[in-house]
């Protein structure tokens, strides 16, 4: 990878679709791990990669015929042909899932233009240069005429008239006044540019021609290639299934027990739940009881309310009375004051008369 770079990264669950059933997922990470796109410069590719570890668990070259399918919310997958496999990733939520299939799409475009720019550069440095002899070439016409730039090129459709770059003389006549002979010489001109353009319009042809087949022989090669690729990888699995026969039924054994383990453990929070449910109908029946004895002491509540409303009420209008008694009494004191004084006034004068007597 020290030619490659990342340039978009995620996390996510990595799934490949069972060899034997090719219908069961089977996951190769225990958890999330980060998937990258990355791209070759030098081989101008765009890959998927996933370590788990140092354990390469996906190495998926996108090429132009992929497709990435999102099966669920969170989930996707993609076929890749050369690895034989199909790869699946759950991801945390949707959005992640978006990101990564928009940049599937993306790179996966990228890829169609870099192949076919790739083609292209083959056909320009595959297509023969086609030489004719000198004496053939009677005109300004070369061989860039036929693989040269596309403004110059030469097309059975559009043929192209090229006239001679010969200097014209500085006495020459109008072409109303020339004479015949110089009508005789423009004609066998024209008529050698004519063969000359049907020389080189039949070389363009064959051409032509030659890279269709060469495309067509390209093309079966490459299927060879990958049929050969796809056979070797059916023979690598056929060599290693006793292995991973019993690297799998370790690993099934393994799940039997843990599942066991995890049946055991939900049939004890199944009676744990049942005690709960029953102590909760208790928790409810003393709830009830005890809602009951709650309305009957608001309702003596609102009894002792109104007696003591009542009490208080009593109270204020004895309190009334007995400040008007107090009131009456003490002007009865003022009176009695009043008299005290006036008797103790007639003793003394009294006394004072029977002194003088």
């Amino acid at each position: 990878l020290t030619e490659e770079q990342p340039i978009f990264s995620t996390r996510a669950h990595v799934f490949q679709i069972d060899p034997s059933t090719k219908k069961n997922w089977v996951p190769t990470s225990k958890h999330a791990v980060t998937v990258s796109y990355f791209f070759d410069s030098t081989r101008n590719v765009y890959r998927i990669i996933s370590l788990d570890g140092s354990k390469a668990i996906i190495n998926s070259t996108i090429t132009p015929n992929m497709t990435f399918t999102k099966t669920s919310q969170k989930f996707g997958q993609w076929a890749d042909s050369r690895a034989n496999t199909v790869y699946g990733l759950g991801f945390s939520s949707e959005n992640h899932l978006v990101k990564f299939a928009d940049k599937f799409a993306e790179f996966k475009e990228a890829a169609r233009l870099a192949k076919e720019k790739s083609q292209e550069k083959m056909e320009l440095t595959s297509t023969p240069s086609q030489e004719s002899a000198p004496g053939d070439l009677l005109s300004p016409l070369t061989s860039e005429s036929i693989n040269g730039t596309d403004d110059e090129r030469v097309t059975p459709d559009t043929p192209q008239h090229t006239e001679p770059r010969a200097e014209p003389s500085q006495n020459a006549l109008p072409f109303s006044h020339s004479s015949s002979s110089i009508n005789k010489h423009w004609e066998a001109e024209l008529a050698a540019l004519k063969g000359n353009n049907a020389k080189l319009t039949a070389a363009l042809l064959e051409s032509t021609a030659n890279v269709k087949q060469w495309k067509q022989q390209l093309a079966a090669y490459q299927e060879e290639a990958e049929r050969l690729h796809k056979r070797v990888t059916e023979l690598e699995c056929v060599s290693g299934q006793t292995t991973v026969i019993k690297s799998q039924k370790t690993e099934l054994n393994q799940t039997i027990e843990e599942l066991e383990l995890a049946l055991k453990a939900k049939e004890e929070e199944l009676e744990r739940l049942k005690a709960e449910v029953e102590s909760a109908n208790d928790f409810q029946s003393q709830k009830d009881l005890l809602t009951d004895k709650l309305q009957d002491t608001e309702a003596r509540n609102q009894v002792l309310e109104a007696q003591l409303s009542d009490l208080e009420q009593r109270l204020e209008s004895s309190q009334l009375e007995r400040e008007a008694f107090r009131k009456s009494l003490r002007s009865l004191l003022e009176l009695l004051d009043s008299k005290i004084f006036e008797l103790t006034e007639l003793r003394d004068t009294l006394a004072k008369l029977l002194e003088g007597s």
